[in-house]
C-alpha cells in the first residue's frame, strides 16, 4: 500500500459473510441498519446493532467504516484504545446482552481484531461526524 497521491484508504472494519447474512436478514425486518459500539458495561465490547438513525451518533463518535452497506460507529473514546486494530464483525450462536437487533434470532455480533500494519496505520482515518 502507498500513502502517496491515489492512496485509498485502508479498511478499519470488515464483516463475515455469515454476519453479513445476518446482517441482510435484519435489514428484510427492519429497514436499513447501523453498528456502535460504545465499550461501556453490558457487552460493551460487542457491536450493537439498531435501526438506522435510532442511535444518535455526534462528533463523540467516529464512523469507522461500512459493513455489508451498515454505516459501522464506535465512542471516540473507545476508538482511542482500539485506533491501531482492524476490526470484524462476526456473529456467533448465543443470546448477547443489550437490544441489538439480532438478539431475538439467538445469535449476537462480536468483534475479532487484528493490529493494523503500519501501511494500513498510514491510510486508515476514518471519519467524525454526526449522522
Amino acid at each position: 500500500m502507498s500513502s502517496g497521491p491515489g492512496a485509498t484508504a485502508a479498511s478499519r472494519v470488515d464483516i463475515t459473510p455469515e454476519a453479513a447474512a445476518l446482517v441482510a436478514q435484519l435489514v428484510e425486518q427492519h429497514g436499513p441498519v447501523m453498528f456502535h459500539q460504545s465499550g461501556g458495561c453490558c457487552d460493551g465490547s460487542s457491536p450493537m446493532c439498531f435501526p438506522d438513525g435510532d442511535f444518535i451518533t455526534s462528533e463523540a463518535d467516529v464512523l469507522l467504516g461500512e459493513v455489508a452497506g451498515a454505516p459501522f460507529w464506535m465512542s471516540a473514546s473507545q476508538y482511542e484504545y482500539w485506533r491501531h486494530t482492524h476490526l470484524t464483525v462476526d456473529v456467533v450462536k448465543g443470546r448477547g446482552a443489550g437490544f441489538s437487533l439480532e438478539a431475538p434470532e439467538g445469535v449476537r455480533f462480536l468483534i475479532r481484531s487484528r493490529l493494523l500494519t503500519d501501511a494500513e496505520v498510514a491510510l486508515a482515518e476514518p471519519g467524525r461526524g454526526s449522522s
